[in-house]
């Protein structure tokens, strides 16, 4: 009688995690687009989730209760920058498919990141990353994996490129050894001008896919209040985005320096000006923090020396999630006239090859072409004599890096910001552990 009491019981249990998995199609790439399992293209419309520096995925209660408003806001998904592989997911993810919302996550975490100052890809980091992959795979709403965010913050600094590239390959290559789905993987890169394109393009370059990213996401906050195409500096945006193989979208906007945000850069994202080539945006963020990026809030805050469950740095981080007026309403309002119907899967050929890998350029980017990229294990070289390539912590940075201050973006999510850069760095001499 035990054994077929237990037998039945688990049989419900596989019916029900099957349940939760099946809530919503899956996502897929094709090209430069995401499709729905139907052949529908899918836009984003994405809001940054981080509640706590620790898992937001666990609590059951409190993602009902967002995924719920996160609907009638008009999302259908959520970026996660850590999470605690080891965490119950399924109740946060089944709430999030109910709403029709799916999941990008970052792979990383404070401790596993690839650090642009001390730049290594070794085991630990793989392994960090893979019970990340592990956690995530089975969950339908599951749309893609981040293998790192900014890591490359200043100009000077894209001798990490390779490094990224590496993490890329290792990770794709570990999803398929066993039989996930193809899961994509990407990266999400602060707007560098002296960058542009050519941290795209050579994260997408070369003849060898399985070495390549999915896709890229750019965290660009230079639409500001009323603006347009040409005075937002989208329209650069969109030619550098042209020749690009892999899906495009912003992992990041929201622009809060014009307050209130009026989110128009939403209907150039997701219209006719640019919906051909990019496929959605996230935007920043749903709590309130002292940051001021918040659409919603918790809770009135309170001194950020207050010691209390549930209060990080003065503002609560659980209960009944409340719109931060008028932000969350034009956010609503801009995304509900906004339906970009794109092409079917069936009837879109993809007709955009891998862009060329970029020669190194003087003061900016300083990977020479398709270089070999590192094993796991290795480790890139910082000294101050010797090197072979020189850069400088002068770079223009825009979006979540531009500011070189001591008041960074958000605390939960553990953005790559450089705060109060010292002289010291300027003239910072690299050189690869590889030849060139």
């Amino acid at each position: 009688m035990f054994s077929k009491s237990l037998t039945q019981a688990v049989l419900l249990a596989c019916l029900a995690i099957s349940t939760v998995h099946a809530a919503v199609p899956q996502i897929s790439i094709k090209g430069t687009k995401f499709f729905y399992s139907n052949g529908t293209q899918y836009f984003m419309k994405g809001i940054a989730y981080q509640l706590t520096q620790a898992d937001p995925l666990i609590d059951t209660e409190q993602c009902q209760r967002d995924a719920d408003l996160m609907g009638q806001l008009g999302a259908n998904a959520i970026r996660v920058y850590h999470v605690d592989p080891a965490g119950d997911h399924t109740g946060c993810m089944t709430a999030f498919a109910n709403a029709g919302i799916y999941l990008l996550v970052d792979l990383d975490t404070f401790e596993t990141d690839i650090d642009p100052f001390r730049t290594s890809w070794n085991q630990t980091q793989f392994d960090a990353f893979a019970e990340v992959m592990d956690a995530f795979h089975t969950y339908d709403n599951t749309l893609g994996f981040f293998i790192g965010n900014e890591v490359i913050a200043l100009n000077n600094q894209s001798l990490a490129a390779p490094y990224i590239k590496a993490a890329a390959r290792d990770m794709k290559s570990y999803r398929d050894s066993k039989g996930y789905r193809k899961i994509p993987v990407g990266y999400s890169a602060a707007d560098i001008a002296e960058l542009r394109p050519m941290l795209q393009d050579y994260l997408a370059c070369g003849t060898n896919t399985s070495e390549a990213i999915d896709f890229f996401g750019l965290n660009a906050y230079e639409w500001c209040g009323p603006n347009d195409m040409k005075t937002s500096g989208y329209n650069r945006l969109n030619t550098f985005a042209e020749n690009l193989n892999v899906p495009i979208f912003f992992s990041e906007t929201g622009c809060n320096t014009v307050r209130p945000r009026d989110f128009q850069d939403q209907g150039a994202i997701l219209g006719p000006d640019m919906d051909e080539i990019w496929s959605g945006a996230i935007i920043y963020e749903w709590i309130e923090e002292a940051n001021n990026y918040g659409l919603i809030s918790y809770g009135p805050p309170v001194s950020a020396t207050v010691v209390a469950s549930d209060i990080e740095g003065g503002f609560s981080r659980r209960g009944t999630p409340t719109p931060v007026a008028p932000d969350f309403t034009n956010l609503q309002n801009a995304w509900a006239t906004l339906h970009p119907k794109g092409v079917a899967s069936s009837a879109y050929t993809p007709s955009v090859t891998p862009p060329a890998c970029p020669s190194s350029t003087a003061g900016g980017w300083l990977v020479n072409g398709n270089v070999a990229l590192p094993s796991l294990g290795q480790v890139l070289q910082a000294t101050t004599t010797g090197a072979s390539v020189t850069g400088t912590a002068t770079g223009t940075a825009t979006g979540s890096a531009a500011s070189a201050s001591s008041t960074t973006k958000g605390s939960a999510n553990g953005g790559k910001e450089i705060a109060g850069m010292s002289a010291g760095l300027v003239a910072v001499m690299l050189g690869f552990m590889w030849f060139l």
